[in-house]
């Protein structure tokens, strides 16, 4: 089942990349207090994803700070030294990255996608939410190949 506004985000184990190595988290704890605007892409270093989408949110960082967000984060189906080493390219210390390396929450929100295609396996498909204490107050999932509604442009306008 896929997960919906209104729903709770399911509590599973992600991993922090952090300036110190992996921390891991439970996200049913860390979502909870506070307000966090969280995009998932395929994989990080990927073009869509390197190019367009984290710029987006390092950008626009202060404007969604602005509109209250208290955390931006993003996570992938990626180990923790890759998303932390993405994290470093990108610039900015803005943007949370949460590593789903097996997949786990993907698959616990039902939204993952095959990537088997292109030598990626099973990934987590491009998606954005505002998550409110725990809570999916906004939900927006891409069409395949598409890249609009998880943008922090797109985001910005539902805040």
């Amino acid at each position: 089942m896929t997960i919906k506004v209104g729903d709770t985000l399911p509590d599973v184990k992600l991993v922090k990349a952090t300036a110190e190595g992996p921390e891991q988290v439970q996200s049913g704890d860390y979502f909870k207090g506070k307000k966090v605007a969280l995009f998932s892409v395929p994989g990080a270093f990927t073009p869509t994803c390197s190019a367009k989408h984290l710029p987006g949110f390092v950008e626009k960082a202060d404007d969604f700070k602005a509109k209250g967000v208290d955390e931006i984060v993003c996570t992938a189906v990626n180990d923790p030294f890759v998303m932390g080493a993405w994290g470093k390219a990108s610039g900015s210390d803005d943007v949370t990255m949460l590593a789903d390396g097996n997949g786990e929450f993907a698959e616990a929100l039902g939204l993952t996608m095959d990537g088997s295609g292109f030598g990626l396996g099973k990934r987590g498909q491009r998606f954005s939410m505002i998550v409110d204490d725990g809570k999916v107050t906004e939900l927006n999932v891409e069409a395949p190949g598409d890249f609009k509604v998880s943008s922090a442009e797109h985001m910005l306008g539902q805040l």
